[in-house]
């Protein structure tokens, strides 16, 4: 009963936009709160006994030490951080834009983080995000780690998760299905005639997701075992090189390559004209990302065209709306993708 009264205690903060308190963790531990402070900042100056309380009550909540100081911890900060893989991913640097530009517009700073593409570091990052109390937090990709989450909630700070979507976001969402994207490309691919289609992927969660759906897709029309390489994330044009060369070695008479980015996608077109393979009359490929240089290659680049100017900015106006206490009237937002034909398939 204890932890369901507290879930639901926290919801109640949630809604009304309020984080808990050193307070909150003193009552559950059964201390008073300048007790709970002295566990939490000088420890040898309690008992292993309250220590142990404090700290399992820190544990049940996700509650992270504010560190601004005591007579700035009520006011606004004009702070959004934003989570991001990579800083080399350009594929998110439209969205990293339009954040900067929406915020900025409205005399909000944005603070970038860079989490990894593996969970390692974005534990230790949202806990020193979440210490400095910024009025919103932004991520790429959802949240799937159990203490982040727990954090992330506790503190009452409103959370856009982009570039995916789950029936079970943090706070709020704005993103797209890598599920229908890797059945669409498949489809795509098929209508045209291609069969014997292969997948050059980096190793992040989304990518295998959507590497599934692909593979699921385009066994269900009728095509072979699909095979993938996969390469480490971020990926490169270097990986796409590396990738083709792979596949073939197994496999001469692949007809299509599906590459988890464009800049995989330059490095197999690359490849494919150092190999002397007529593309896309021997081998058509498709990118995700549409980034600017993907129309201007020599044959243009096919690519799955995702609007990140329009997740930042709708983003940043959900995080500014909870900010100023308003209700945001579609907290969770399919942007949807589309894949731009162009000479490579």
């Amino acid at each position: 009963m204890g932890d369901d009264s507290n879930g639901d205690d926290t919801r109640r903060r949630r809604r009304k936009g309020l984080g808990l308190t050193l307070r909150d963790v003193a009552r559950l531990a059964n201390v008073a709160p300048i007790t709970a402070s002295r566990a939490l900042n000088t420890p040898d100056a309690v008992s292993d006994e309250i220590l142990q309380r404090v700290k399992d009550a820190v544990e049940r909540t996700g509650y992270v030490p504010n560190l601004l100081a005591g007579g700035l911890a009520s006011r606004r900060s004009r702070l959004v951080a934003a989570v991001v893989p990579t800083i080399t991913g350009s594929v998110f640097l439209e969205t990293v834009q339009a954040l900067t530009e929406t915020l900025a517009a409205n005399g909000y700073q944005m603070m970038l983080g860079q989490s990894g593409y593996h969970g390692s570091r974005e534990d230790a990052l949202l806990e020193t995000i979440i210490g400095r109390r910024p009025d919103g937090v932004i991520l790429t990709g959802i949240m799937h780690s159990t203490l982040a989450r727990r954090r992330l909630v506790a503190s009452g700070i409103p959370v856009v998760e982009t570039w995916d979507l789950t029936p079970t976001p943090v706070d709020m969402l704005v993103g797209f299905s890598h599920e229908k994207v890797g059945a669409a490309v498949a489809q795509f691919l098929h209508k045209r005639g291609r069969r014997r289609i292969a997948c050059i992927s980096a190793d992040d969660e989304r990518a295998l997701r959507r590497n599934l759906a692909f593979a699921n897709a385009a066994q269900a029309l009728g095509a072979d075992v699909v095979p993938t390489h996969m390469v480490p994330a971020p990926s490169s044009v270097a990986s796409g090189r590396e990738g083709l060369r792979a596949l073939l070695a197994k496999d001469a008479s692949l007809d299509a390559i599906f590459c988890s980015s464009d800049m995989v996608a330059l490095g197999v077109l690359t490849e494919a004209h150092v190999q002397g393979i007529r593309v896309p009359e021997q081998l058509a490929i498709i990118g995700l990302g549409d980034l600017a240089m993907s129309r201007e290659l020599h044959p243009a680049l096919t690519s799955v065209r995702v609007d990140g100017t329009l997740i930042g900015h709708t983003a940043a106006q959900y995080i500014m709306q909870r900010a100023d206490g308003l209700t945001v009237a579609e907290p969770v937002r399919d942007v949807g993708f589309t894949i731009v034909e162009r000479e490579t398939t």
